[in-house]
């Protein structure tokens, strides 16, 4: 065994390791030696104490206006429990100043040696020269240190006390058409009091935090007191900790997020083992737990011990887990306005690792992600093995938060343009092949098939008989939206909820495709909606089909958990979708719809039922994605221009880059030019 140890720089009396299982010499050495690293995780902007309740403070913003320009607006924030006032900026900070010159701009920085690049056969997309960047002699080169290395170090010590909040350039990730609930804005003070409900949620989500050697650095999944068999819900999920992190950020405590990114950071690099094979080594894991290890003596010491999917039910390894990481990384930079972490080697390093894994050169004629079954928030049996939309959408986010991210220089540019081509290729696939609406379901009933042809109109030989009966009559004159599944002669017609709402955060779909897909959540309010936000999938498998690709799951039965039951963490993913595309009062009334039920049933995990009528029949309460995921909606309806800093606006230039081979062959012009005038809307 490998103990991996951090010393705190605050008093306490128990010391902290990672619990690693290590047999072979690796990144970390020789097991034979204890590598011990300083640790500086304890610098912080909020104050925690060890019963693990946070030094909350109102969130008030005085007179904020909407800044397109380069001048920069400061805000008081009065802090109850901190004893003096501290600042926050919307202004052009120095973070988002950094990321001009890298970041979205990227491609105008590199623009004639990219488009050089896209249109030559030479150059692919899956070039490997990128690797070289973290890998030197065979060993994955991975600096593990936890302390700050950035040289503003001390100027962003001297402000540990101030809040920063970038918001972006002028066009950039802002939806100047659509946001039409956030222009003109002013928020001069918090218009109306916590409610109880909403008191009782941070209580819960505060009782709900994990400390780690005094620190704190995630909270569990469930906190139910009435649980005698947790399995595995006391333990920090990645997934579950998004929403989570997004309600601390945006509360202005964001010392916890910050250690979750550096502590699950470290654990990436461990070796992981199922039946003597480990998977790519920047695999993420699923979840960890902080355990107390005896020592001699009567001492202690605290480990972390992760579980990347050898532990898990069907041993499935946690695909979105790095694509969250990612996500949440640039979270926390947009809204703290701190970009020294991602800045640093090894979280560049963790990126870059993340990125391999999924650029990896395979058998796949897509640039969509394949994956197992049971790979994403649905980790049961439940038929998405293959390309599952919510894999994609969160593929194609994770690749926009790295490229703006990820340093410049001659060391990344391959990956970067390997970034680039990815992203090009994997929105026109998802827009052209996913999108279906009442047109393109009469066009699929009438498909030929059998075409063996370079021009063929049915590219994935699907047969018209695979149209369920169901979707014939449910979908509306207006709306759409993009299946579950696509592959050769397969299409999953069914609704999956976070794919198509995740698609329209990081624009994956179309404009218009991202209106459609909210026209048909409204058009089929009751299915969809019903009484407790959101089904997960609609509708759910019954009968035969049921049996067949569930394997006759007695969790999953249909109309409950990830078979058709109703999961309100969805709440915050459909709020921040709403308020991208100018519809805030559908967000409004799902919230409203949740908050009369959820204090009642005691935040509930899922809802069982057509119309998610009842709590689920092995539902957790005190579900803390639950409670996490309705307070970020509360607040983000309340500041919808903090919004802004989530979401990823169309990329233009984007679909201007294609590594298409076709043009140079004279076989065929690539079908990008034919379909433009329908994806360009």
């Amino acid at each position: 065994m490998v103990a991996l140890g951090f010393l705190s720089n605050h008093s306490m009396k128990l010391s902290c390791r990672f619990l690693m299982t290590r047999k072979s010499p690796g990144i970390f050495g020789s097991a034979k030696y204890l590598h011990t690293l300083t640790s500086n995780l304890s610098r912080n902007h909020v104050c925690f104490d060890y019963n693990k309740q946070f030094s909350a403070y109102p969130f008030r913003i005085c007179g904020f206006r909407s800044a397109i320009n380069n001048t920069q607006k400061i805000f008081c924030i009065p802090k109850t429990n901190f004893g003096q006032s501290g600042l926050i900026s919307f202004a052009h900070d120095d973070c988002t100043r950094r990321r001009t010159s890298r970041g979205v701009s990227v491609i105008a920085s590199f623009a004639s040696e990219v488009k050089g690049y896209s249109t030559s056969v030479e150059t692919r997309v899956n070039d490997k020269n990128f690797e070289r960047i973290y890998v030197q002699n065979g060993i994955g080169v991975k600096p593990l240190v936890v302390e700050k290395i950035d040289k503003d170090e001390n100027v962003v010590g001297e402000e540990a006390s101030r809040i920063g909040i970038a918001v972006p350039d002028e066009g950039e990730n802002v939806n100047t058409e659509n946001l039409e609930g956030v222009k003109g804005v002013e928020i001069t003070s918090p218009k109306r009091e916590e409610s109880d409900i909403e008191k009782e949620a941070w209580k819960l989500l505060n009782d709900a935090i994990v400390m780690y050697c005094g620190s704190p650095v995630g909270t569990v999944a469930a906190n139910d007191p009435g649980d005698k068999q947790p399995l595995n819900y006391d333990q920090v999920f990645i997934r579950d900790f998004v929403p989570s992190a997004l309600a601390f950020l945006l509360r202005g405590e964001g010392e916890i997020v910050r250690n979750f990114l550096l502590h699950t950071l470290q654990l990436q690099s461990w070796e992981k083992t199922v039946d003597c094979y480990s998977p790519g080594q920047g695999l993420m894991p699923a979840s960890f737990k902080v355990r107390t290890v005896p020592l001699d003596g009567n001492k202690f010491e605290e480990v972390l011990d992760p579980d990347f999917g050898e532990s898990a039910i069907g041993r499935v390894a946690p695909v979105d887990s790095g694509l969250w990481w990612i996500i949440l990384l640039r979270a926390y930079g947009k809204i703290t306005g701190d970009c020294t972490l991602q800045e640093r080697v090894d979280v560049q390093t963790g990126i870059k690792l993340i990125l391999n894994l999924c650029l990896t050169d395979g058998f796949d004629m897509f640039p969509s992600l394949l994956v197992t079954d049971g790979s994403c928030m649905i980790d049961r049996r439940m038929g998405i093995h293959g390309h599952p939309l919510e894999i994609q959408a969160l593929f194609y986010s994770a690749l926009r938060c790295s490229r703006e991210m990820l340093t410049v220089n001659d060391g990344s540019k391959n990956l970067v343009r390997a970034i680039n081509n990815r992203l090009s290729a994997l929105s026109f696939h998802i827009r052209e092949y996913y999108w279906v609406d009442i047109k393109k379901i009469n066009e699929i009933y009438r498909y030929k098939t059998e075409e063996y042809s370079m021009d063929a109109t049915n590219k994935f030989n699907i047969y018209p008989e695979q149209i369920p009966s169901w979707l014939m009559d449910w979908i509306p004159e207006e709306g759409g939206y993009l299946i579950g599944n696509l592959q050769p002669a397969h299409m999953d017609f069914r609704f999956f909820t976070l794919g198509n709402l995740w698609s329209i955060i990081s624009s994956l779909g179309t404009p218009k495709q991202n209106k459609a897909i909210l026209n048909l959540i409204e058009a089929k309010w009751d299915d969809i909606v019903g009484r407790m936000p959101l089904k997960i999938c609609y509708p759910a498998l019954e009968n035969e089909d049921w049996r067949i690709i569930t394997g006759s799951d007695p969790k999953n039965t249909p109309w409950s958990y990830h078979n058709g039951g109703s999961w309100p963490t969805l709440l915050w993913q459909f709020t921040l979708a709403c308020i991208k595309m100018g519809r805030l009062e559908l967000a409004q009334k799902a919230v409203a719809l949740a908050e009369k039920r959820l204090a009642v049933d005691r935040w509930p995990e899922y809802y069982d039922t057509r119309t998610g009528k009842f709590i689920g029949k092995q539902s957790r309460l005190c579900q803390t994605w639950t409670i996490a995921g309705f307070l970020t909606s509360k607040v983000l309806l309340e500041n919808p221009q903090m919004a802004s800093m989530l979401l990823w606006e169309e990329d233009y230039e984007l679909l201007e880059i294609c590594v298409c081979a076709l043009s140079k062959t004279g076989r065929k012009k690539c079908s990008r030019v034919a379909a433009k005038s329908q994806i360009l809307v």
